[in-house]
């Protein structure tokens, strides 16, 4: 592998037990062989793109048709991957790192994409924590002095790279910036995978927003060139496929296919998905997008998405896996709390009641919760696989009908968007990528969808149910209210920051396809 990588960032005592050169020429290795090939399926989004807007619909590719009529299943599941009926997620920093994988939950899941800004700290110091976190060996201690370890018993550990849109602009290879996907699974994967499999693990990921099969093959060639360079057998390696943009959701099983032998799952993310289907859909005749608390996932063509994906997972022997519970406890009102905790019991009802094997949440405090409601339902059982739900049928036009039974457009749901965005973005540009905010934890994918419903309601017509048009003027009035609420929040010195890139994505006539691109670029 004589392909290094130039590391452009500042080196620190963690840096230097993560950048090693055998490391870098790893990493190197990956991105020559597979950096072309990614450029070019990105060029591939953009054709499609352009051909949807030309008048192409979504739907089931004909020349596919052999794979989801043939009887095929994913690789079997290793052990420690069987039950995973609560999984909790966040950024891969330390202190998280430590209460998740002591929180009670199934599996972590350390996340280097929208729950963590990627400053070149924030990227460096996950990858050290992962390794000692691998060993066993990663403690923490608070600014205020507390001392922090991990627990006897651990949560099994999924790592999130970064999506194949995203660079790592610290890191470089023939003077151009290195796949952020590549460099954080390469890292991950050079330091751990061994160390996991003689603790009687294995390096597992979650794969996040795949548009196409073809991404999916992608994936699973550098799996195979990984496990070959380490001498490794085929198949150690585990993915999580998360079902997160409206093209993947017509691809579902293709991308189980591709990735076969290395496949544990299919992933509702939900929210993710909600933005993915306004950026796709915008130009459709006629779309109608209400507030985003009435975009809930019991609406038709959330259903729809969730109902196939169980039924996809089930039929190829897969894991189906749950979207989010977002809420976050508060200590100072059990009554908001106990409202709260009934919509997430409800939800994660429906979930199991729909075959999913699992579901995610955001705070330790919604583990037991979950927990509850999953053990209620599968006793002992590590999943409900057996339920094929062959009853489901569902055909594409129901993905594409974003229509909500009397859905509006009010002027507290367009003040809550850019509220949230500003703050957000201001924590983003700040360092942190998992914001609370009005008790919900917020992440990239929320942010996407308040700042995609606020572009959509300016550029397409939007009306609010008073009969007021949204306009660039409305929104600077609103913007203006909830900046100036916003005085002293932590961040407050990113805000206008914030504002300014808000307004860029919102009031610009072109939809830009990702905030984290424009914002990455203010990142250090």
């Amino acid at each position: 592998m004589p392909h290094a990588i130039d590391i452009t960032g500042p080196i620190t005592a963690d840096g230097k037990r993560v950048f090693t050169p055998e490391a870098l020429r790893f990493v190197g290795d990956l991105e020559t062989r597979f950096g072309p090939v990614r450029a070019s399926l990105l060029e591939r989004r953009r054709q499609r793109d352009a051909e949807i807007a030309a008048g192409a619909s979504y739907g089931l590719h004909p020349d596919t048709e052999a794979v989801r009529r043939g009887e095929w299943k994913v690789a079997a599941t290793p052990a420690d991957l069987q039950r995973r009926h609560v999984e909790i997620t966040g950024p891969a920093e330390r202190k998280m790192i430590i209460n998740a994988l002591g929180s009670g939950a199934d599996v972590f899941m350390a996340d280097f994409e929208d729950s963590l800004s990627p400053t070149w700290d924030n990227i460096v110091t996950g990858q050290a924590a992962l390794i000692d976190a691998v060993r066993r060996t990663l403690t923490y201690t608070s600014p205020e002095g507390k001392a922090y370890a991990l627990a006897d018993k651990l949560a099994t550990l999924i790592v999130r790279p970064r999506g194949w849109h995203l660079v790592e602009k610290h890191a470089a290879l023939d003077g151009q910036p290195v796949s952020g996907s590549l460099f954080d699974f390469g890292l991950y994967f050079f330091h751990n995978a061994r160390e996991l499999l003689q603790r009687g693990s294995g390096p597992y990921f979650y794969l996040p927003k795949m548009e196409s099969y073809l991404e999916a093959r992608l994936w699973n060639d550098v799996f195979v060139a990984a496990q070959d360079a380490l001498g490794l057998p085929r198949g150690t390696v585990r993915a999580t496929v998360l079902v997160e943009t409206l093209p993947a959701a017509f691809e579902m099983e293709e991308i189980l296919y591709e990735l076969r032998d290395h496949a544990s799952g299919l992933n509702a993310g939900r929210w993710d998905y909600l933005f993915s289907a306004i950026k796709k859909l915008r130009d459709r005749p006629g779309l109608r997008i209400p507030d985003r608390g009435q975009l809930l996932m019991t609406v038709p063509f959330m259903r729809a998405y969730t109902e196939r994906l169980v039924r996809t997972c089930h039929h190829r022997g897969a894991h189906a896996m749950g979207g989010m519970a977002p809420f976050i406890p508060s200590r100072k009102n059990p009554e908001i709390n106990a409202a709260a905790l009934a919509k997430v019991r409800d939800d994660k009802l429906r979930e199991v009641r729909d075959g999913f094997d699992g579901t995610w949440v955001a705070h330790p405090d919604l583990v037991s919760t979950a927990a509850e409601v999953f053990h209620a339902a599968l006793g002992d059982k590590p999943h409900q696989k057996e339920r094929l739900r062959e009853e489901v049928r569902v055909v594409d036009g129901e993905l594409l009908e974003l229509g909500v039974p009397d859905g509006k457009i009010t002027e507290a749901g367009v003040r809550n968007n850019i509220s949230v965005a500003l703050q957000y973005l201001s924590a983003w540009l700040a360092g942190s990528g998992a914001v609370a905010i009005f008790n919900l934890m917020e992440d990239a994918a929320t942010a996407e969808i308040s700042r995609g419903q606020l572009w959509f309601w300016l550029h397409r017509g939007g009306v609010l149910d008073d009969g007021r048009p949204v306009t660039v003027a409305l929104y600077r009035t609103l913007r203006d209210d909830e900046t100036a609420k916003l005085a002293g929040l932590p961040a407050e010195s990113q805000l206008r920051a914030a504002q300014t890139l808000l307004d860029q994505l919102v009031e610009r006539a072109e939809f830009l396809d990702f905030l984290t691109t424009p914002a990455y670029e203010l990142l250090g």
